[in-house]
């Protein structure tokens, strides 16, 4: 019998560090090269703290030591060369993609030969496809397939675009992650927020706002902020206006942030919009339910309100303080949530979203 050859998967990202989008494909790497796929990143910048599997080829390196025009060509080059070397069955590029010409050359140039699948992994799908719906058709309508990480995001380019290609897949979750014996932070009570500090996106000035409203400060149950970001001295002044200098804790970023997810009282997701916001099937992986606004998109999608977490309208402050409260004040609801928490990320296993992406790795 003769013996089919591995297939060879190039996944493209922008980096391997800093948001949950990345994060996400490095779980992709882990999770297809378990399946049996021969697996490559390619990685646009020189951020790699998140583990992966597989061969990187890292042109943030080269991006680092010229990034001139000149330079810039010179590393599509060595990215169509290396594309042209493996010969790679699929391309799954992850990567945000803002600029006309530049994608119009990768797609029809670079891309020409491969097939390429094209994720997008925020409702502010113009990071992601071209905000015209002549340009965005022309550059994605012949791929071989658009993944979206929401049904709200497949729903919203098949209204403007009418793309045929489009299908959903989650972003996985390693539904083992949780420590039996986890590392004890602290014994006093908090609850965490974990991402990038951008106020533009993460509207965590809505979480200080809210937290302050709330009776957690009166309560000695503190809010730890953990992650970067272009915000952080901002919000460190907002922290000392609202007079919360001592119960709002800024520790930085982490790699693997699971250890204070699993020994918070809760965590909470104040997004202005997301795409699959990954610290929501990760908190409840490690049995941390979860409190979040009911942004688009992706947390209507993962929480059943008053089941594993609290859904809330969004930009409302009373709201977000009041679920908080009710989480701090209803034992019983706040049990019933973490008894229930990592049970309902099992659609989100590797098992699972496995099975959907070996369906059109075909």
């Amino acid at each position: 019998m003769i013996k089919m050859s591995t297939k060879k998967v190039c996944i493209v990202v922008s980096s391997l560090g800093i948001g949950g989008a990345e994060r996400a494909s490095a779980l992709l790497s882990e999770m297809l090269y378990d399946l049996g796929f021969d697996i490559h990143i390619v990685s646009v910048l020189d951020y790699v703290d998140y583990p992966y599997k597989g061969k990187l080829l890292n042109l943030g390196k080269l991006k680092l030591q010229d990034d001139s025009t000149l330079g810039r060509f010179k590393r599509l080059r060595v990215f169509k060369n290396y594309l042209k070397a493996h010969n790679f069955d699929y391309v799954i590029d992850n990567r945000t993609r803002i600029n006309f010409l530049k994608e119009f050359i990768i797609s029809k140039c670079i891309y020409k030969n491969e097939k390429t699948l094209y994720c997008v992994h925020s409702f502010n799908t113009d990071l992601y496809i071209n905000p015209s719906r002549n340009l965005g058709k022309l550059l994605y309508g012949c791929a071989q397939k658009i993944v979206t990480v929401s049904n709200a995001i497949a729903e919203k380019l098949n209204t403007k675009y009418s793309f045929t290609n489009l299908t959903t897949i989650y972003n996985t979750v390693n539904i083992d992650s949780g420590n039996d014996e986890a590392e004890i932070i602290t014994t006093k009570p908090y609850i965490l927020f974990f991402g990038r500090l951008e106020d533009g996106v993460k509207n965590i000035s809505l979480l200080f706002e809210a937290y302050s409203k709330s009776k957690l400060p009166s309560n000695n149950i503190n809010l730890k902020i953990l992650g970067e970001g272009k915000d952080l001295e901002m919000l460190k002044q907002k922290a000392k206006q609202l007079g919360l200098s001592h119960e709002i804790e800024f520790l930085g970023f982490e790699s693997n942030p699971l250890r204070y997810v699993e020994s918070a009282y809760f965590t909470i997701l104040t997004s202005r919009y997301e795409g699959f916001p990954m610290v929501i099937p990760e908190s409840l992986t490690v049995g941390t339910p979860v409190i979040s606004v009911d942004c688009k998109s992706g947390p209507n999608e993962i929480i059943i309100n008053e089941h594993n977490g609290l859904l809330v309208e969004n930009h409302n402050p009373e709201a977000l303080a009041n679920a908080m409260d009710r989480f701090y004040e209803d034992k019983d609801l706040y049990l019933h949530c973490k008894l229930n928490a990592k049970e309902s990320v099992k659609p989100f296993s590797k098992e699972n979203i496995g099975l959907q992406w070996k369906a059109i790795l075909k």
